[in-house]
This record gives structure tokens, sequence and C-alpha cells, in this order.
């Protein structure tokens, strides 16, 4: 009787195994993407002992120095990075079509070559050379050092890369790469996955720097399987408004440094240049002090930044009032609603409310509960919070004001920027000179306190 063979079947994009197949991946909630694999049981072969490359030796006589970061001469990025690009290093660069990659990269590449003394090789799949060199003649990133290939074939990149032997390798983008020994489409989970993986085994054989430049999914992230993240060392995303000349690289993922870094950039006509100072970029200056608006300091990973929120509270003539949020977490924002409502005694259940962050900005972190909700409540009653005053802390459910990590160096930023006082939670530890601080134990009494704070 012949043995009885079973399947197995695996999610082509996070590689999460079931018994059988399903129409979606309960790992990764994505659908169509289980795969039948052959057996689930192979048999594995006794491996013997081979000679190693190279002997083990302590730790503290490994030699660090080959693999210190090379700064890639754009000061922004290299925050994000952690100092630059590391040998043997595979950066993705995500972002949606327009934003600004290829204007970023191409710099990169300009610098890299003016004063690293190695070349940089640019390989483009979705543009022509002469496109590309048009728009490095317009941003004025031109070097006899930096080479421009436009090539959507893998084995075609790697003879390029033997040929010029370059110490920066970019390719854009990796969804347009295709390996002839696979047999799919460009830009299918196959595909990507396999041109990734040699590209991957490439820098580190070669102790070669690698960016590439991925797309986006509608939902903003990063298209293609799962897996390309985890072969990746570092993941950047891109972003912008369209209609701002502001950029933001927020890093996800980095193996060599902090994952929460930010780097500013403006993009002009003339090409992209960072902005080292980008506090002043988020807050509108008025004349006058106007209802609705309130001023907080966010930290992204080592760098605060000042931030205002506005809000809008108007009658509904709605049968289910209208909320609308931008820049801020939709969900955190209506708990802030209700707490205030419940506890600061502010009733919104008729009214329209509206919240959003200034310039484009997009703040994640509960620090910003506080100034949201006192925006609301300003613009509820349409008396205008002091414009010297910074709000910071977290709104709990019971309506208290809690501690936040790094509330001295938000200070710090917000005294430098001008701002003379400052609602924080109470204990917030050693505070900085040039600001008064006053501290607010629930949101009714930080509603109360904003009264007092002199104009």
């Amino acid at each position: 009787m012949a043995k009885k063979t079973s399947s197995t079947y695996r999610c082509a994009e996070c590689g999460y195994e079931v018994a059988k197949w399903v129409g979606r991946c309960p790992e990764c909630q994505a659908w169509g993407t289980i795969e039948e694999r052959g057996d689930a049981r192979p048999q594995v072969a006794r491996v013997a002992a081979g000679a190693p490359s190279a002997p083990a030796r302590p730790i503290a006589q490994v030699d660090v120095e080959s693999s210190r970061a090379a700064p890639t001469g754009v000061s922004e990025l290299d925050r994000v990075l952690g100092g630059g690009l590391v040998p043997g290093v595979v950066v993705l660069l995500a972002g949606e079509p327009g934003v600004g990659k290829s204007t970023l990269l191409l710099e990169v590449a300009y610098r890299w070559a003016a004063e690293s003394g190695s070349a940089a090789l640019y390989v483009t799949g979705e543009e022509s050379a002469g496109q590309v060199r048009l728009r490095a003649e317009r941003t004025g990133n031109v070097d006899d050092a930096m080479f421009l290939a436009a090539e959507s074939d893998l084995s075609a990149l790697l003879g390029h890369v033997d040929d010029v032997k370059p110490g920066l390798l970019i390719v854009d983008s990796v969804q347009t790469m295709s390996s002839p020994q696979v047999d799919s489409s460009p830009g299918g989970v196959t595909q990507v996955r396999a041109v990734t993986s040699a590209l991957v085994a490439l820098a580190k054989e070669r102790g070669l720097p690698v960016v590439l430049v991925g797309h986006v999914t509608k939902e903003g992230s990063v298209a293609g399987p799962r897996v390309l993240e985890h072969l990746v060392d570092v993941v950047l995303h891109f972003e912008g408004d369209r209609h701002s000349t502001l950029r933001m690289v927020r890093g996800v993922k980095n193996r060599f440094g902090a994952a929460d870094e930010i780097g500013c950039f403006e993009l002009r006509d003339d090409g992209i240049a960072g902005v080292p100072d980008p506090s002043g970029l988020f807050v509108n200056r008025h004349a006058e002090a106007v209802p609705g608006t309130a001023v907080t300091v966010t930290v992204e990973g080592k760098r605060p930044l000042l931030a205002e929120v506005q809000a809008l509270v108007g009658k509904s003539y709605l049968n289910q009032p209208r909320r609308a949020v931008s820049g801020l977490d939709s969900s955190r924002v209506s708990m802030v609603l209700a707490v205030l409502e419940k506890r600061g005694g502010v009733q919104l259940g008729d009214k329209d409310v509206y919240v959003a962050t200034v310039g484009g900005m997009k703040v994640t972190e509960p620090a910003v509960d506080l100034a949201a909700a006192l925006a609301v409540s300003s613009a509820f009653t349409d008396q205008a919070l002091s414009p010297k005053l910074v709000a910071i802390g977290e709104v709990g459910l019971a309506g208290e004001v809690r501690r936040v990590t790094g509330v001295g160096r938000r200070l710090t930023e917000a005294a430098r920027m001008g701002f003379t006082h400052a609602l924080v939670p109470p204990d917030p530890g050693p505070l900085p000179d040039g600001i008064k601080a006053l501290e607010v134990a629930d949101l009714a009494s930080a509603v109360h306190a904003v009264g007092y704070v002199p104009d």
C-alpha cells in the first residue's frame, strides 16, 4: 500500500501554517494568501558537523571599527538611521507615490558620491535613465561618482554591481524587479520575496549598504509579503501631505539604532532639505488668542516637538452628532470627549466636534490628551486659552491626569519657544527654569486652572 502523504498550508504573507485550507489567515488576517506546501512532516536528515568559517572569539575581541555607521551626508536621515549606513545594512524606504522618495534618495546618492570617496549606484525600474537624469539636474544632484542604470531584471542589476563596485546601492523600487529563476509576475509575493532575499544576501556578502524603495497599500502599510519587513534591517516610512511641503521620515524598525526617531524635511522646487528645528512648523502664531486651540509637547524618539491641537464645537442638526478627527487617534479622542463630558461638565451630546492638529502632524502618544480636552473645552465655552500655555498629560477614564515620560525635556523645549506656563500632572520631577508649572490632578481642576493663567 502506498504511503499517504499529508499537506500543510502556509500563509504567503506571514508564513503562518494551518492544517487545512482557509480563506483568511488566522495570524495576519489577510484574505486569499493560504497556499498548499506539500508534506507536512518531512524527514529531517542528520547534519554532520562541519568546519566553521572562522573560530569563535570572546565578544570583547571582535573588531567593531569595520561595522561603524558611515554618514550619508543628509543629517536628518542619519538621525533616523542611528548615525548613518552600517556596512551590509538593508534599508526599506516606503511611502506613497509622489511623496518625494526618489528626490530624497537622489540627494543621498549625491552626498555619498561627493563626500564618501566611493561610488553610488542608483538602479531605477520605474523611470527611464533620462527622466532620473533630468530630476537630478533640476535638484543639482549630479556627480561623476554617481552611476545610473534603468533595469528591472535582477541578474542585470547584479551585473551592474560587479562592473561599478559601488559603496552604496539604491534600488527604486523592489516591486519592479524580477528574478529570472522565479516563475511569477513582477511585484508578486513570490518575486518580491526572492528579489529581496537575493539583495540581502548580496549586502551581507560584500558589506554593501542597500536602500530599497517600497510601495505602500491603501491602508498605508508596506506593500508585499509581511516577511519583507523581517528580511531587511531598517524599515522607514516617508510621510507627507501632497498639499504641504513638509515631509517626515519615521523609523519603524531599526537594528542599529532607535526605532522611533523621525527626520523632518522640506520639499522645495530645487530639491529636498532637512529641517533641524521643526517645532515652529506645527504651531500657528496668532496675533490674538483664538478659542479652541491648545499647545502641547510631544516626543518623537529623542526629539521634543511642539504641536497645536485645534477644536471646533457647534450645534448639531443631525440625529447623531458628527465627530471628525485629523492627525490624532480617533478612538482616543472619543474617549477624551466622554471623560470631558462626564468629569469636566462639558455637555457635548448635541454638538458636532472637530479636532485636528496643525501642519499635518500625526500625534499618537497619550501626552496629547490634556491639550485635546482643553481645546474642546475652550471651543465649547468660546474662551481662548493663554497663548503662553502648554498642556501635557494623559487623561484616564476616572478623569485623573497621569504622568508621562520626559516632562522636563518637554518643558525645556516649550521654554525655548517662548512659553511661560504649563499644566502638568502631579509630581512631574525636576523642571527647567523659565517656565512656571501648574500641577493638576484631574481634568476638572485643569479646566478650572486655565482661568488663572495670565495671557
